[in-house]
C-alpha cells in the first residue's frame, strides 16, 4: 500500500479511489430493479464492465450466505459470496475465483423507492481490502464511467426501454 502511494507521489499521479459509487434516478419500482440485479441469469444483459457472459438460471439470491457462479467472458468462472442482503433494498457481494476466499473486492447495490415507479439505485464498487497485485490493474480500470454504463443498461430494461 505505502508503495503505491510513493509510487504516485514521485510520479504526480494520485491512485484512483478505491470506492467508486454512482447514483440513478430510474423510472421502474425497485421491486423490478431488485429482480434484475438479484438473479444472477440476468446480470450480463446490463453488466457496463463487459465482463459477465453468463449465469445458470435458478441461483436467485436470498440471503446473506448464498453463493451464485457467473461464467466471464474470459470463459473463467467465479463464485459471488454474498454478504449483505435485504430484498428489495439491498445487496451486495464478493467474487472469488472457484473454491477459493475472496481476494477483497466488493459489489454492492442499495435502492431507495421514491414513489411507486420510481427508485433511487446507488451502484458501489469497493476494492479497499484488495491486496494481490495481479488484480489492482482490473479494479483501477472499473471507473465509475462502468458503473454508470451498468446502472443505464439496468435503467432501461427495468423502464422496458
Amino acid at each position: 500500500m505505502f508503495g503505491n502511494c510513493l509510487d504516485g507521489w514521485l510520479t504526480g499521479q494520485e491512485d484512483p479511489p478505491r470506492i467508486v459509487t454512482v447514483a440513478r434516478d430510474i423510472a421502474a419500482n425497485s421491486e423490478r430493479i431488485f429482480e434484475l440485479i438479484a438473479d444472477p441469469a440476468e446480470q450480463p444483459r446490463w453488466d457496463g464492465n463487459e465482463n459477465l457472459k453468463e449465469a445458470a438460471p435458478g441461483q436467485r439470491v436470498r440471503a446473506v450466505g448464498d453463493v451464485f457462479s457467473m461464467r466471464l467472458r474470459s470463459g473463467s468462472v467465479r463464485e459471488n459470496h454474498v454478504v449483505d442482503f435485504v430484498e428489495g433494498r439491498r445487496i451486495a457481494w464478493r467474487p472469488a475465483e472457484v473454491g477459493q476466499a475472496p481476494p477483497g473486492h466488493l459489489w454492492s447495490w442499495e435502492l431507495e423507492p421514491l414513489g411507486p415507479s420510481r427508485t433511487l439505485v446507488t451502484h458501489t464498487y469497493d476494492w479497499t481490502d484488495l491486496e494481490d497485485e495481479q488484480r489492482i490493474p482490473r479494479a483501477r480500470a472499473t471507473t465509475a464511467e462502468k458503473l454508470q454504463a451498468s446502472l443505464d443498461r439496468l435503467g432501461g430494461l427495468a423502464e422496458g426501454v
